[in-house]
């Protein structure tokens, strides 16, 4: 049994290293390319997998290049794919980022692709009911909200990855548990001028059990409805950022499924996002439980080695 499922985004990504963003209409050569899985609710998944937990994707796929490759990605990782259906002749979800070296910054180019949307069936719906997290993105909303009903009926936590200000998106927030949306969604979907003011704001408007906004290399606040605390961002020799927003969403679900505070979920998915930045590729470079812990002891963080409290 899964303790942690995910409905969302699953992306076939092309990296291209290069020195700096490209100006228009030139060419320029790229230090490397490397072709790797991407995508909000399933690269959290990975990282919750790489981090110690069992994690399972719903979802649909089809049988082009890049839907073989994601779901032999899925499959290396230790992501189950019981609950994906094979829809054959469509296109898969993919994108292009380029990875500037001397900002360290990345620059993406998506394709949704037209695979069918998800349907909730019965097998999926038990997988949910018996999950301990279901993780969202705003991706495949339908089945999303279907599948955050069938958890909130069930004692299962939401967690919602909230990125993008999606259409339909005030649907999935009304059955979120634990949400963590970047600054940019905070501020654009409550029209709040600061991340504090507008974490208040989304516990009004939804009630979930706790707020967390990420703000990249500031890190980030939280908010459990009484208190507004920051946590730290842990800064590091970064080569690739793409995907740490994603690690971190994952390694909270695996946080709060280890019983750790909310407030410790923060620490460790920081570390964690961070150790991901130092190699390029958002999957393959999640570091695993005990790098992680070595690298917070580091940093005079050791608390995670004793009590959970």
């Amino acid at each position: 049994m899964a303790k942690i499922v995910g409905i969302g985004a699953n992306v076939f990504d092309t990296l291209y290293t290069v020195e700096s963003y490209p100006a228009e209409d030139t060419k320029m050569r790229a230090n490397s390319v490397k072709e790797c899985g991407g995508g909000p609710c399933a690269t959290g998944l990975v990282a919750a997998s790489k981090l110690g937990a069992d994690c399972a994707f719903i979802g649909n796929y089809t049988n082009d290049s890049a839907g073989t490759f994601l779901t032999q990605d899925f499959l290396k990782y230790g992501v189950s794919t019981d609950y994906m259906t094979l829809k054959e002749g469509y296109s898969s979800f993919c994108s292009v980022l380029w990875l500037a070296k001397d900002s360290a910054s990345r620059t993406c180019v998506f394709y949704k692709g037209n695979v069918p949307p998800t349907e909730i069936d019965e097998t999926s719906a038990k997988a949910i009911a018996d999950a301990e997290i279901l993780m969202v993105d705003g991706n495949d909303i339908d089945a999303a909200i279907k599948g955050t009903k069938i958890a909130r009926e069930n004692g299962t936590k939401v967690l919602y990855d909230a990125g993008g200000l999606y259409e339909g998106v005030e649907n999935l927030l009304s059955y979120t548990d634990i949400l963590i949306p970047s600054e940019e969604f905070a501020i654009g979907h409550t029209k709040e001028d600061t991340a504090e003011k507008a974490a208040i704001k989304l516990m009004e408007m939804y009630n979930p059990e706790i707020v967390v906004v990420t703000q990249g290399k500031k890190g980030g606040i939280i908010y459990d409805g009484k208190e507004v605390l920051h946590y730290p961002a842990f800064l590091v020799d970064a080569v690739d950022s793409n995907g740490s927003g994603d690690v971190f969403h994952g390694a909270f679900a695996f946080s709060v499924t280890k019983g750790y505070n909310y407030y410790k979920c923060c620490v460790f998915s920081s570390a964690a996002s961070a150790l991901k930045c130092t190699k390029i590729g958002a999957r393959e470079s999640v570091p695993t439980f005990d790098e992680t812990i070595e690298f917070l002891k580091e940093r005079g963080i050791d608390e995670f080695e004793k009590d959970l409290d």
